[in-house]
């Protein structure tokens, strides 16, 4: 069975199950689950805020567990390019056209859909950054490249949610429940994700010294 591509800008295939640096500005990274692709469009981990596209094909993203979640830390804005964007905040629906922006204060559940049949373009923005940036990154390389960790929907069991919400603390968190408790399960699950042999597509940084610059894989040319 062939490895699973993740994409960079230029369309040519990568393989690369870790990520040890930061890939150029333009990656794309589907998600074969829902139809998803994050493009990297700003990578700079200076910068004060992150930023990225995500494109949604046709049929994509239409359902989900609907369970909500929140950034304790950051805001985030939507900002939609074309297409239509469903978008709920605490519990009440809003639909996003063209041109369209709305801003989820930090703390506040939300979640999004594709807003109709059609593809759908938007940016995501997070105020302050973080390191949503390789947050996003370790998300969509372990989706990307071991689809065998996930369900049928795409969603990861506990313990790899676990490895990776406690590895990015503080970026994300399910609606509903106590945070510090969250906090305390996650803590508790990583070293069993650990052993079971999950792991980290990408580290956050203080588990690593910041890379100078990307340094290219192998690469093979599309068939």
């Amino acid at each position: 069975m062939s490895q699973p591509l993740v994409f960079s800008g230029d369309r040519t295939a990568i393989r690369q199950k870790v990520m040890k640096s930061l890939p150029p500005a333009g990656t794309r990274i589907r998600n074969a689950f829902n139809g998803e692709t994050f493009i990297f469009t700003h990578v700079d981990e200076g910068a004060s805020e992150f930023q990225c596209d995500v494109f949604i094909e046709a049929g994509g993203m239409k359902t989900g567990t609907g369970r909500q979640h929140l950034h304790p830390d950051a805001d985030e804005e939507f900002i939609v390019k074309a297409g239509k964007l469903k978008l709920m905040v605490d519990g009440e629906w809003r639909m996003l056209a063209p041109g369209e922006r709305f801003r989820v204060q930090r703390g506040v559940p939300h979640l999004f859909r594709n807003g109709h049949e059609g593809e759908t373009v938007f940016t995501t923005k997070f105020t302050p950054a973080q390191q949503f940036l390789r947050f996003f990154l370790n998300m969509s390389l372990n989706m990307a490249n071991h689809p065998e960790w996930y369900d049928e929907r795409g969603e990861p069991p506990l313990v790899l949610r676990a490895l990776a919400l406690h590895a990015f603390a503080g970026h994300g968190y399910g609606a509903g429940i106590p945070i510090w408790l969250q906090k305390v399960l996650f803590a508790a699950l990583t070293p069993i994700a650990l052993l079971q042999g999950y792991s980290l597509a990408m580290p956050p940084r203080r588990l690593e010294a910041p890379p100078d610059k990307w340094a290219a894989p192998k690469l093979e040319r599309d068939l």
